[in-house]
């Protein structure tokens, strides 16, 4: 694998070649996902739930977020790294702006991810002039759980999917180099990788999107609970956590992950 970029993330969408992205949050875990052909690893604010034992993201700190970043990029040498901005840390474009430095000086990751549509819109212009590669988040905002009314899939009526498909739109053109898609419908999903010419990464919608992501405690069978409907353990029908890594990145590469039973209709 060639060190992955923006640039050849972009290809690969031109030529229809499907990637794969993980979470990771330490340099375990981060080294077994770069030799398993991992394109994309984000280290996720989902660390509030599975390495803290928080009920939801919000009470993960910049601090952390840069700790386990730094954990991260110190043994990958291919992989592109992306980190979440954390809960109210892109209140103001010039706070957002501070907080994706210290991501990048101190953690070095190479590209930030943040949650939101129109309102988000002057921020990541503002870091796209800066020269900051920005994933935008839409669909089920995680760290909106709670204005949200619960984990729920978005986009099911006529409305909000108009308005999620016009977000992503704006987006792009605001500057995002990537576009996440959590719990949204396929079809919705499917028309928005079709609009856009940047790369969208899907979680819980459907297998059209030009990449999966899922979290890596979930998809080895560590989710405490019910997993979500989207999640399939790779590691029940694999020998070790490296050959499930593997069978991930093999499955969405060939388009047989996710399946109908991981997808959301209208």
């Amino acid at each position: 694998m060639k060190k992955i970029t923006t640039t050849m993330l972009n290809k690969m969408k031109q030529d229809g070649e499907k990637f794969s992205c993980l979470t990771a949050y330490d340099a375990s875990f981060a080294r077994a996902q770069e030799d398993a052909g991992v394109e994309v690893i984000l280290v996720g604010d989902s660390l509030g739930m599975v390495i803290k034992g928080q009920a939801s993201t919000l009470s993960v700190s910049m601090d952390e977020m840069v700790y386990h970043t730094a954990n991260v990029s110190r043994v990958c040498q291919k992989s592109l790294i992306m980190a979440d901005l954390p809960f109210a840390s892109d209140i103001t474009r010039e706070q957002t702006m501070a907080n994706a430095a210290r991501l990048f000086s101190e953690g070095g990751a190479h590209m930030v991810k943040l949650e939101g549509g129109a309102a988000m819109l002057d921020t990541i212009d503002f870091l796209s002039q800066r020269g900051v590669a920005v994933c935008s988040h839409l669909g089920l905002l995680p760290q909106s759980v709670y204005k949200m009314g619960g984990y729920r899939i978005q986009g099911r009526t006529a409305e909000e999917a108009e308005q999620i498909l016009a977000d992503a739109i704006a987006l792009e053109q605001a500057g995002a180099d990537i576009l996440l898609l959590e719990c949204v419908p396929a079809k919705l999903a499917a028309d928005i990788t079709h609009h856009v010419k940047v790369p969208v990464i899907g979680i819980g919608a459907g297998a059209e999107c030009d990449a999966q992501v899922l979290v890596s405690y979930d998809m080895l069978g560590l989710t405490h609970g019910t997993p979500a409907s989207f999640v399939k353990n790779f590691l029940a029908e694999t020998d070790s956590i490296q050959a499930a890594f593997k069978a991930y990145v093999e499955q969405v590469k060939n388009g047989t992950f996710p399946s109908e039973e991981h997808t959301f209709s209208s």
